[in-house]
């Protein structure tokens, strides 16, 4: 009889956790589909609007805009755990416009028909690798460092063009960009799920729990931008 209460209590945890880690990548989920969407609105808006692209991107204040995306994201992962929940879904929300005034000049430059055929693609690409990132039985932690050193390439290689404007360079740093995002989504979605089983094994609380999603939103957030700026970049049509 004990055995079999033991064995239906380890049932009734495993039923648990597998529930819980369902509601818990919802969230992420949700969390990054509502971040898109300020980052879209935002972007349109401005990007409509000639007086507003003009003052953003005309002058030496362009750089801030450029820039003020990730330095804010670095300052966020950084004090993220002395936010509440509540304070870091609004600097999460907060930095998703940020980045939409960022990215704006992208309807003065592309097709609005390319932008949406893009950003589908995108989303095809992206939901595809976060699935196999959910669903493999394999092993791709080891994925991370490789792709890590990835990004400091696409970092550094981007930052030399700036001076050099390489039309080849530029077209191969978003063809590795693409497949690097793409194994970082499989990778990232994967951490996400060990994560969560790890917090819930360990009993964290709903605080713990509430910014680790906040934070794996972010994660795939920045891998889609990424997938969708450099697919852009590669088959968008200029206007």
């Amino acid at each position: 009889m004990q055995k079999f209460d033991t064995i239906q209590k380890t049932g009734s945890q495993a039923i648990g956790i597998d529930a819980g880690l369902r509601a818990y990548m919802s969230r992420i989920y949700g969390l990054m589909s509502l971040a898109m969407v300020i980052t879209g609105a935002v972007a349109y808006i401005i990007g409509n609007n000639d007086q507003l692209l003009s003052a953003l991107f005309s002058g030496p204040q362009k750089y801030l805009v450029m820039f003020a995306p990730l330095i804010m994201v670095f300052a966020f992962s950084a004090m993220i755990n002395k936010m509440s929940v509540a304070t870091a879904q609004i600097v999460f929300w907060a930095f998703s416009a940020m980045m939409g005034a960022s990215i704006s000049f992208i309807f003065a430059v592309y097709t609005g028909m390319s932008i949406a055929q893009v950003f589908f693609t995108t989303a095809i690409a992206f939901g595809a690798t976060s699935l196999y990132g959910y669903t493999t039985k394999k092993d791709i932690s080891g994925w991370g460092s490789f792709l890590f050193m990835g990004v400091i390439g696409l970092i550094v290689a981007s930052i030399i063009n700036l001076f050099i404007g390489s039309g080849p360079l530029m077209m191969a740093i978003n063809v590795i960009g693409v497949l690097i995002f793409a194994g970082l989504t499989a990778y990232d979605t994967q951490r996400l799920k060990n994560d969560y089983m790890g917090m819930a094994q360990g009993g964290a609380g709903a605080e713990t729990i509430g910014k680790s999603a906040i934070m794996g939103a972010l994660s795939l957030y920045i891998n889609f931008l990424n997938m969708f700026m450099m697919l852009l970049s590669l088959f968008g049509n200029r206007n």
